[in-house]
């Protein structure tokens, strides 16, 4: 532990104040939203394209933090606050965890390459784990802020650390090195992944290669040419570990055979130094997983561990669930599946996820024991403890023989009930299920512990097809548009028609969260139902009937004005209301659907000299051809038409409401015209509305599984009126997804292809409302295998699928029924 004092020196920055220069610095803190806030905890605070740290001093101080490190002395009076003034906070955060790994001297391993960061730390650390102590980045931790997080957990009872970096441009990775400080390198491989960062692949190799500047031992595969030229171009060949798969004779691990079996791929490897011969089998078979592995092999190989240990651990090693999923339960809950890991800061990122879901008060985390972390027990319990109560946690159900230890630790706090069970076996036979009512509820444990079997028992049995919304790429999409944007340009998010067929209540709260400044939805109810489930985000709903009137002004919804009838309608029902809503005028300038038209205007500009009391908040219009240059002038004449109303309007008024009127399209396309406020729609999905949006990430993923195989013999048919007809022996699948979850028959007789095993298989026969036949011939395939309809590459897209029945991705989303289960997860 440091104190403040030791920080100022460390930082080597200089203190504004120090009303307690020995407060002990425990907890780092980057982000106002997440982490631990005491007294111990120390918050960087990092201006950003749209959100700057320093806004949040105040705030933070509020809610019991003590310590900053800042760029610019704090407006407010914060008479308790230990402050340290820097040039850049997050050199500053780099400068202290660089400090922090140098007091220890266990052997680091790094880790970088352009994919299998992660699964090659993850499966390097199950490997090691049962002999060693091992600390590790959290989830993704690769980046300049998430790498100094990760040392920060190293402590002395670590004998090994196994931390990987990711970079996106030059001068990045040398600053992660001084960071790391790693004595044994993994270089994974090369590819296009931020490319647009580099001048060539060299550089970017040349670039990820100064992580191992000052290691002892680098690992990488020799057929990677270009990583091999930089390397031995840097390194003598005693600091190089390589290994081959095409048996090149110079690499330190030949692997001289492969196999497939049934177990997986069985592997002859031939060590050069001692020509000794090793066979191994690993549970694998794809190629991405199996380069993976030998990095993991070679790794251990070269660290002395004994051939059967390493047989040992491969027979337990298994895909790495890198996902915190958000899940619909049994009787109204919402489970938070991350098993993933189960140290303390995944725990506490987990607790910060929890504490963004705004669906059920009631807040529960069933957690089993925190293994393999080298703390002594009673400390390491009294931290989770606190965790626990930071984070406002109601109920904790543990299980394992160490929670159930200390149980008496955790009941003495009066704020949490506490239930332990000595294994998941107890809980799940003694454990009254019924019990479980609207609460949301955080399933972490450590994998010995099983809790998949605790997620089957609590998550809602609904139709096995799901709909996959990845929350990481929602966010990114989200950043990319305010990337765009002036950093006074306020943001609203479309979330109607159940949040473009994603769900509207997970993705508005994270998009709370996130700090939009609007939401907007079709109609009343849809705004009642996201009050009701905890969003307090400004609403503005588009069509108001003039029977939700009563409604919106009871849950502080903002309704769309459109025509003169509705603002008659709303004038005289807020004479019964204490606090009329803010209102939004909408002008027709072209579009024709709804809004209010020149002739209107008189009128309109009457009843606002008559009614000053109604706060106008914004005056918007909508674009009707924004994305297709053809109609650029008709856009403009929109948008001229628009400033004339507005003009007439504001005049009246006295003061200038806010303007918008461009979308998702519109946004990238005519910058000039971002005005006070943009509205983000279709674009925040992943689905690029022009050439200028590329960077946008998919966010949904449309996935079933196979119900039944079968083999039907030439001049069979199959399905429906006999469409389908076998001009050849064949093998088809019957999968649980039909036109009643949103597969429109217009896919069938091979008029779409789905991904089943990385191999594509087109339909077979019509669509039938809950099923349908695809034709996998020759593929690998079994009853219950995951089948994917569209989603990110190398899956087929929804852009393709819509434009296979001449429709756009907007259909094919909201089509999807509400029967079809919706998972949210996040990776990062």
């Amino acid at each position: 532990m440091i104190t403040f004092a030791d920080l100022v020196h460390i930082t080597q920055g200089e203190a504004l104040q120090r009303p307690n220069p020995q407060q002990v610095v425990q907890h780092l803190l980057t982000d106002s939203r997440r982490g631990v806030f005491n007294a111990a905890s120390l918050f960087f605070a990092i201006p950003g394209v749209r959100h700057d740290g320093h806004r949040f001093v105040a705030e933070l101080y509020g809610q019991g933090v003590r310590q900053f490190v800042v760029m610019q002395p704090p407006a407010e009076v914060l008479p308790e606050a230990n402050i340290v003034l820097v040039a850049d906070s997050i050199a500053a955060l780099q400068r202290l965890a660089a400090w922090h790994r140098r007091q220890f001297t266990l052997p680091v391993v790094g880790i970088t390459g352009s994919n299998g960061k992660t699964i090659v730390k993850e499966w390097l650390s199950q490997l090691i784990t049962p002999y060693e102590y091992v600390v590790k980045n959290p989830k993704s931790y690769n980046s300049q802020i998430g790498v100094p997080l990760a040392i920060w957990q190293i402590h002395a009872a670590h004998e090994v650390g196994i931390f990987e970096a990711g970079i996106s441009q030059p001068g990045e990775m040398e600053k992660l090195q001084q960071v790391i400080q790693p004595t044994v390198g993994i270089f994974t491989n090369i590819g296009p992944a931020h490319d647009e960062g580099f001048n060539h692949r060299t550089e970017k190799i040349q670039e990820k290669a100064r992580l191992f500047r000052d290691g002892q031992t680098i690992i990488y595969c020799k057929d990677h040419t270009d990583i091999d030229y930089t390397l031995s171009q840097y390194h003598t060949e005693q600091h190089l570990y390589t290994w081959s798969a095409s048996n090149l004779a110079d690499a330190s691990l030949q692997c001289l055979s492969r196999e497939a079996t049934p177990e997986g791929t069985q592997l002859t490897l031939r060590e050069r130094s001692t020509r000794r011969e090793i066979s191994l089998v690993v549970p694998f078979q794809d190629e991405a997983s199996l380069e993976n592995v030998m990095h993991c092999i070679a790794y251990m190989l070269q660290a002395g561990f004994p051939s059967e240990t390493i047989r040992k651990g491969l027979r337990g090693l298994r895909q790495v669930n890198m996902r915190m999923e958000l899940k619909q339960g049994i009787h109204h809950c919402y489970l938070l599946d991350d098993s993933y890991s189960n140290d303390l800061l995944s725990l506490q990122m987990g607790l910060d996820f929890l504490q963004q879901q705004k669906q059920n008060e009631k807040q529960t985390v069933i957690l089993s024991d925190l293994l393999q972390t080298g703390q002594p027990e009673e400390e390491l319990y009294q931290e989770v403890r606190q965790l626990l109560i930071d984070k406002k946690v109601q109920k904790l159900i543990g299980i394992g023989h160490q929670m159930k230890r200390y149980q008496s630790l955790f009941s003495g706090s009066h704020a949490l009930s506490v239930t332990c069970f000595p294994d998941t076996e107890t809980f799940l036979r003694e454990a009254d299920f019924s019990s479980f009512r609207y609460e949301n509820i955080l399933i972490k444990g450590a994998r010995r512990f099983g809790f998949e079997q605790i997620v089957r028992r609590l998550q809602q049995k609904i139709h096995s097809t799901t709909l996959e919304i990845n929350l990481d790429a929602l966010t990114h999409n989200l950043n990319f548009y305010r990337s765009q944007l002036a950093p006074a340009t306020k943001i609203m998010v479309m979330v109607k028609a159940f949040s473009y067929g994603g769900a509207a209540f997970e993705i508005a709260s994270l998009l709370q969260f996130h700090q939009v400044d609007y939401l907007a939805v079709a109609y009343a109810d849809e705004g009642v139902r996201l009050r009701e489930h905890g969003i307090r985000t400004p609403i503005l709903v588009l069509n108001p009937s003039p029977d939700s009137l009563d409604t919106i002004a009871a849950y502080q919804l903002e309704p769309e004005i459109y025509n003169l009838r509705i603002l008659h309608l709303l004038l005289e029902a807020s004479q019964h209301w204490q606090q009329p809503p803010p209102v939004h005028l909408k002008l027709d300038t072209g579009m024709h659907r709804l809004g209010l038209e020149p002739p209107d205007m008189a009128t309109l500009k009457t009843l606002l000299k008559k009614h000053p009391h109604l706060r106008i908040a914004s005056v918007f219009s909508h674009l009707a051809a924004s994305d297709e240059p053809q109609h650029d002038a008709f856009t403009q004449s929109q948008i001229d038409q628009y400033l004339q109303g507005y003009a007439q309007i504001a005049e009246v008024l006295g003061y200038q409401p806010m303007r918008h009127i461009l979308n998702s399209a519109g946004i990238l396309r005519f910058p000039p015209y971002h005005w006070e406020m943009v509205r983000l729609g279709i674009g925040l999905y992943g689905i690029a509305p022009n050439r200028q949006a590329q960077d946008l990430r998919p966010v949904s993923t449309l996935k079933t599984t196979i119900s039944q195989i079968k083999h039907i013999p030439k001049g069979e048919t199959v399905g429906y009126s006999r469409k389908g007809v076998a001009t050849q022996d064949l093998k088809i699948a019957t999968i649980a997804i039909g036109y009643a979850d949103g597969l429109d028959r217009g896919l069938g007789n091979g008029n779409w292809q789905v991904l089943i095993n990385g191999a594509l298989a087109p339909t077979i026969g019509n669509i039938c409302m809950d099923m349908s036949m695809i034709d996998i011939t020759g593929l690998q395939a079994a009853e219950g295998d995951e089948v994917i309809i569209f989603g990110k590459e190398p899956s087929p897209s929804v852009q393709a699928l819509a434009g296979k029945i001449g429709t756009i991705p907007y259909e094919i989303l909201t089509g999807i029924g509400e029967r079809v289960k919706r998972v949210f997860y996040t990776e990062e």
